[in-house]
């Protein structure tokens, strides 16, 4: 069975943030909430790289290690979803995630910041709601996935940075796109542009 993944090509980001706007319109983000952000390396200079960055749907999720409620889980798809009905707002994942993916909805005091919010992979929720229901979409946003869609952050990427889909896929995609490239010989990015340390 597949195992939605996402991948990001940092030799193709170029921090336009079409997938940080694409989410937020899709899923009707409330202000000051980022599901998915651009953070960039060595900003303006040679070996700039910008990564988009989310929930990782990773395969032995930490954030659902830690949750003491066990309101974090994965599909059989390998998404992994947050029920809001079940968290406490603790926060535990939040530290957990080694990609910063759950935040709080609210600035304040500890228990009026209210239950966390994360990236769904545009699958909905993990609430009680039916799939595709105005309420699940309030409490959780789109759900692309249920109509056979890929999350829009992805779709709207112009350089096809950010990948989604089936993690085998994904991977050899990338794979097939390093191998062309020739990252010894400096065939991409800033060595060629401005011939710094090139190996011949």
């Amino acid at each position: 069975m597949a195992r939605m993944k996402f991948l990001c090509d940092a030799d193709r980001c170029i921090e336009c943030n079409a997938c940080v706007t694409a989410c937020k319109n899709e899923n009707e983000v409330p202000w000051g909430i980022n599901r998915r952000r651009v953070v960039t390396i060595n900003d303006g200079k040679p070996g700039e790289r910008s990564v988009s960055m989310a929930c990782m749907h990773c395969t032995d999720a930490p954030c659902a290690s830690v949750c003491p409620v066990n309101c974090i889980y994965s599909t059989d798809d390998g998404i992994v979803l947050h029920s809001k009905d079940l968290c406490i707002g603790c926060g535990y994942c939040f530290y957990a995630c080694p990609f910063g993916a759950p935040q709080y909805p609210k600035v304040g005091n500890f228990g009026s910041r209210g239950k966390m919010d994360k990236c769904t992979y545009c699958a909905g929720g993990g609430g009680s709601e039916e799939p595709g229901s105005a309420a699940e979409f309030e409490k959780y946003g789109s759900n692309r996935f249920g109509e056979g869609k890929l999350p829009l952050c992805a779709e709207m990427c112009s350089t096809k940075s950010l990948l989604a889909g089936d993690g085998e896929i994904i991977a050899q995609i990338y794979k097939e796109r390093v191998l062309k490239r020739g990252y010894g010989s400096g065939a991409w990015g800033w060595v060629t542009a401005y011939r710094e340390n090139v190996e011949i």
